[in-house]
């Protein structure tokens, strides 16, 4: 089957849906999964980068596999680039949440051309939008929902097997990140501008 990412306003159910699944049982396994739209995020500073080590376990993947995304265009990093020698990829929030959302679709079987199907339709969103969004998969196709009817609606139609709720995999991120090192970019006069944002997350924590 060809790509894409279909919104569910688009994707046709079977015949035979309404008779496979009740209302009421799609509302409570989607419920039971975390697929409805129940997560509150807060926006984060776009400025904090974070290097590979830190990207890989707030991710859960492997070094190799963000390298190799890296190099393919699969996932770039959103704040520096590697440019020679001496320089570390620095990996924004956005690029964090998205490679996770990668790795989870992996996991479930979802083809590495669907994979980039969708990670293109996740970049065209603003970083506001993306908590609004929960992708269905059956394992040929991505379904984007944007409201608890078409999740429903998916479920009872047999063509999400699984899902991914994007605003708890920010919250997921958000808690991950909040032990885990950061830093802002050099500045334009190469002076270096880091800072460890752990510590001042920390502090933050502790005065609230």
């Amino acid at each position: 089957m060809e790509a894409s990412v279909t919104s569910k306003g688009d994707t046709p159910t079977g015949p035979d849906a309404s008779e496979t699944t009740s209302a009421a049982d799609a509302a409570r396994r989607a419920g039971e999964q975390g697929l409805l739209f129940t997560d509150v995020v807060r926006a984060l500073p776009e400025d904090i980068g974070y290097r590979g080590p830190t990207v890989c376990a707030a991710a859960g993947i492997t070094y190799r596999q963000l390298d190799y995304w890296a190099r393919t265009g699969l996932v770039e990093p959103g704040i520096r680039a590697a440019s020679g020698s001496g320089t570390q990829r620095l990996y924004g929030f956005r690029d964090v949440l998205v490679l996770k959302i990668v790795k989870r679709l992996l996991d479930t079987g979802v083809s590495l051309q669907q994979i980039r199907v969708a990670v293109q339709h996740l970049r065209d969103r603003g970083i506001d939008d993306l908590a609004q969004i929960t992708l269905m998969s059956d394992g040929a196709s991505v379904y984007e929902c944007t409201s608890a009817d078409e999740v429903i609606d998916l479920v009872q139609g047999g063509q999400g097997v699984f899902g991914i709720a994007v605003g708890r995999v920010w919250r997921e991120i958000e808690g991950s990140l909040a032990e885990l090192p950061g830093e802002t970019p050099l500045a334009d006069d190469g002076s270096s501008a880091a800072t460890d944002e752990l510590a001042a997350r920390r502090r933050a924590r502790t005065a609230g």
